[in-house]
């Protein structure tokens, strides 16, 4: 099982930098962030731009993985934000993880006037854009007439250090968006609810990756748990889960933090590694 963290870019900028460091010099082996606009409850909380923050995190960090839990596909032309994890790829020497889904935070969209489709569309536009960014990574140029996305000889050079090239985290919980998973992803991650949930969601991915003729082992199954330092019983119970998500085949648990832990509560989780 592996165990790694993450923060939010919703700190200032010495902050992050700080978890950051000490993350990494405490040997987790990866150290995520997310990538959003606004403030997730509270809509104007200062929130640094993800991708940024992300290519200074795969400066910072040395050794652990580095990568954003998830972007959202409604955002950015796939065909640019391939082109920004090559970069942040070749940053990092080789060590960033590329994670992407269907976008949910309806308010940053209608605040910055960025299109926002119904679910059912956006799951739609997830695959096709998956589908546009593993071929910009691999081939020597691109040309694509989709639904929702156009690419006439379109060139993303260099390639990625990684090849054939970063490995793809899928953000699912329901079906349609597991169906992506199961054709997509290296690695699929759902947010914390219960053991039972993701259990369930687990056994969907399975189902959906039989139906596309695909090995389910070939997915690693993730979970991301929510911390919050200034609780600590709700940070007991939250790490206490985590034997439980093993058992039902959690092989990747990201622990997300809600305020950055203290260096006392870091190594305590690092301890569990």
């Amino acid at each position: 099982m592996q165990l790694s963290v993450k923060l939010a870019p919703t700190f200032d900028y010495a902050t992050l930098e700080q978890f950051w460091r000490a993350a990494d010099d405490l040997g987790f082996p990866a150290v995520w962030n997310y990538d959003h606009f606004y403030g997730l409850v509270d809509h104007p909380d200062p929130t640094l731009e993800g991708w940024t923050t992300l290519a200074a995190m795969a400066v910072l960090v040395r050794r652990a993985r580095v990568g954003c839990l998830v972007s959202g596909v409604t955002y950015r032309n796939p065909a640019v934000l391939a082109k920004m994890a090559v970069t942040v790829d070749h940053i990092s020497g080789g060590r960033m993880d590329f994670g992407l889904g269907a976008g949910w935070h309806e308010a940053e969209h209608l605040g910055y006037g960025i299109d926002f489709p119904r679910a059912g569309v956006r799951v739609a536009m997830l695959d096709e854009a998956l589908t546009v960014i593993r071929r910009l990574w691999t081939e020597e140029s691109v040309t694509f007439a989709g639904r929702f996305f156009t690419l006439t000889d379109a060139f993303c050079e260099p390639k990625p250090i990684q090849r054939p090239g970063p490995p793809i985290i899928v953000g699912a919980a329901r079906p349609k968006m597991l169906r992506v998973a199961a054709r997509h992803a290296d690695e699929w991650n759902m947010p914390s609810t219960s053991v039972r949930e993701w259990a369930t969601a687990s056994g969907h991915l399975d189902d959906a990756c039989v139906e596309l003729g695909r090995d389910p082992s070939s997915i690693r199954r993730g979970v991301q748990l929510f911390l919050y330092p200034d609780r600590p019983e709700q940070v007991d119970a939250q790490l206490d889960s985590i034997v439980e998500y093993v058992d039902a085949g959690c092989q990747h648990v990201v622990l997300s933090f809600y305020q950055p832990p203290g260096d006392t509560l870091l190594r305590r989780c690092a301890a569990l590694l």
